[in-house]
């Protein structure tokens, strides 16, 4: 699956051809971001909730949910810039990032997908927290997009390791490599048409000591 972000569709590739799965705009109050699929192919995907580039202020949004049928159901409400996501190993936490909420928050995952329990996983004053992934020690990676750098996030502590990106902005992070043990880091120097322009992105690595857990 992957998010048509400008025309907020969530679209699936099928011998070779990519097909409209649901279309999110009547829900997605701006451009949709990042996507999760869980073990049952379902779906649950971010959007901005206002228009950042035209220079609106934030304003809550909802976090949507798309089942394998293609039904479209708002699985959270009052979300500031629901945006990166995991799924713990045994699927029942889904921790999403709120960048324009400088915090992460978690909920419990029913067996039907729907959110319950929602709670502050970390409070991050000052941390615009983009794209995350977990790692095998309960700790979540998480990229700040206006901070230059990559935290590792555990629940109730905040940063308990912090890595540069130096002058460039960090907009996703994920674990990978023969061990998991390689963190792999999305890097640019801005966002928005100009920065589509001058096609500067890079995907950066490092190592570190926890290997990856969950989902993606």
């Amino acid at each position: 699956m992957l998010v048509s972000m400008q025309d907020r569709r969530l679209l699936v590739r099928r011998d070779g051809t990519l097909h409209e799965l649901a279309n999110l705009s009547l829900h997605a109050a701006g451009l949709c971001n990042d996507l999760l699929t869980d073990g049952s192919d379902r779906a649950y995907v971010g959007n901005f909730g206002f228009d950042l580039y035209g220079g609106e202020p934030p304003k809550p949004t909802c976090l949507l949910r798309v089942d394998p049928d293609g039904s479209v159901h708002r699985a959270a409400e009052n979300m500031i810039f629901p945006n990166g996501m995991a799924l713990t190993p045994d699927g029942a936490t889904l921790i999403v990032a709120e960048t324009h909420g400088q915090r992460l928050s978690a909920f419990d995952v029913g067996r039907d997908g729907v959110l319950m329990q929602r709670r502050l996983f970390v409070d991050l004053p000052g941390i615009y927290p983009d794209g995350l992934c977990l790692d095998a020690e309960g700790a979540v990676w998480v990229a700040d997009a206006r901070g230059h750098q990559v935290l590792r996030i555990k629940e109730g502590h905040g940063a308990v390791q912090t890595l540069s990106t130096g002058s460039r902005r960090a907009f996703a992070c994920m674990l990978g490599g023969d061990d998991g043990r390689t963190l792999f880091v999305c890097t640019a120097n801005g966002i928005g048409s100009d920065a589509e322009k001058r096609k500067d992105g890079r995907i950066e690595f490092t190592r570190v000591g926890a290997p990856h857990a969950g989902r993606p």
